[in-house]
């Protein structure tokens, strides 16, 4: 299908706004669904996706159409590190998850990306995003089942869980075009309609809430001394996980390219499109926002429409950043009951670990060989089942972050792995890729 703007093409402005609104739509409901499971604000999360889009584009010299929303893989890290320091602790990890990010970018850099997949193949990263998937089944249940208030079963909550999931289900499965990219968003609406008319929304807070706002902003030596909520137990529970998120940013722009029809990991390189993930989870980080990562939603949007200008991606970007200081939208984010974000997180969970399932699938993983069996096994069952490592008193090494690492190490010390493929072919690969800057 022919493109209907380059990624240079600057859109007319009586079509611009429009089609940015649709990516803003696209990202919106997995990025504040993520703040909102682990208690952070919402609105900090909108704008520092904006801004960590925006500073993607820069350092990939808009030459990438990908937009940045809150990554998944961190909530579980997330909720463990501020239950030790709190949403500052969570914030020290966020900032050396970046710090990995541009390490990678350098070593891509200088020595290509076969040691990183030698590291990172299938096997590991496969069974490590089902953990991720299946460790968040449980905040998923207990959202939609229980009354918050007194943590209790309650019928009523629950019911609006399962008619929000039926919703997202139906949106999935049954809506065309762009409408078949925000399921999400269409889950959140219909299921927050169902609440207010059961009883359990409170409009209070939107009525009494300011047109503009400032975001609860949690900024490092303004807010805080990181030096006094540094901890190595942190840094454990979360900078392994970025390993995992780069392996998938890695799908993504495989992904992006082909859709494009521009070779993205030559031109502008893999490692500037990985320093810009970086970059903008460092942002998010000094702000009080989750990590940030490229979003398959948003992609969609791109195969669907053929808009690939990256000045469309930016004007989304802007909105984020002008509809996080807006009150009354925060406000009404702050309103939506727990029952509604755990009927659409129901559906959400068990797509990631099922991801992980279909990177097994995708890549010929055969689970009858003892090798990928062993390997897979163990990191689904530490994983999932909790396994940790008292380092000493104050810093233990556990959950997802465990299994990667155990999952890792049992990947290059055990004999019979296959050579792993090289992606060097992806350089070369024949796309219509006309944009030769470096």
């Amino acid at each position: 299908m022919k493109e209907v703007l380059g990624i240079r093409d600057v859109p007319k402005a009586s079509s611009w706004l429009t089609l940015s609104i649709q990516h803003l739509f696209a990202m919106f409901g997995a990025t504040i669904l993520v703040p909102f499971l682990v208690g952070l604000d919402p609105a900090v999360a909108l704008v520092s996706s904006g801004l960590g889009t925006l500073a993607y584009l820069l350092i990939t010299k808009g030459r990438i159409p990908a937009y940045l929303g809150s990554s998944f893989a961190f909530i579980a890290p997330i909720i463990s590190a501020v239950s030790l320091h709190g949403p500052e602790g969570a914030m020290i990890g966020s900032f050396f998850a970046g710090i990995v990010y541009g390490l990678v970018a350098i070593g891509i850099r200088a020595l290509g990306l076969n040691w990183l997949l030698k590291l990172l193949p299938p096997i590991v990263v496969g069974p490590v995003i089902m953990v991720i998937g299946l460790g968040l089944a449980g905040t998923a249940i207990d959202m939609a089942m229980n009354n918050p208030a007194t943590q209790a079963y309650s019928g009523t909550h629950f019911t609006v869980a399962l008619v929000t999931l039926g919703v997202t289900i139906i949106a999935s499965m049954f809506l065309r075009g762009f409408f078949s990219l925000i399921p999400i968003l269409i889950g959140i609406v219909s299921g927050y309609s169902f609440a207010y008319f059961m009883g359990i929304v409170d409009l209070t807070p939107i009525r009494e809430a300011a047109v503009f706002q400032v975001p609860d902003f949690v900024i490092p030596f303004k807010d805080y001394n990181p030096a006094s909520v540094f901890s190595w137990e942190i840094l454990f529970i979360m900078v392994p996980i970025a390993v995992v998120t780069i392996a998938e940013h890695i799908g993504d722009q495989m992904v992006l390219s082909k859709v494009a029809g521009k070779n993205f990991l030559k031109t502008p390189g893999l490692h500037r499109s990985i320093l810009g993930d970086g970059v903008a989870t460092i942002i998010a980080s000094c702000l009080g926002g989750p990590p940030n990562t490229t979003y398959g939603e948003n992609i969609g949007v791109l195969a669907i429409t053929r808009v690939f200008s990256v000045f469309v991606i930016g004007g989304a970007a802007v909105l984020a950043l002008i509809f996080g200081f807006i009150g009354k939208i925060t406000a009404l984010i702050s309103t939506i009951p727990t029952a509604v974000m755990g009927g659409v997180s129901i559906l959400l969970f068990g797509i990631i670990a099922s991801s992980g399932l279909r990177m097994l699938i995708d890549n010929n993983i055969d689970l009858g060989e003892k090798r990928n069996l062993i390997i897979s096994s163990v990191i689904l069952v530490i994983g999932v089942g909790g396994a940790f490592i008292q380092v000493s008193d104050n810093l233990q090494i556990a959950g997802m972050a465990l299994a990667t690492v155990i999952g890792i190490v049992l990947n290059l010390i055990l004999p019979g792995g296959a050579t792993q493929q090289s992606v060097e072919k992806m350089f070369d690969e024949d796309f219509d890729n006309t944009d030769t800057a470096a």
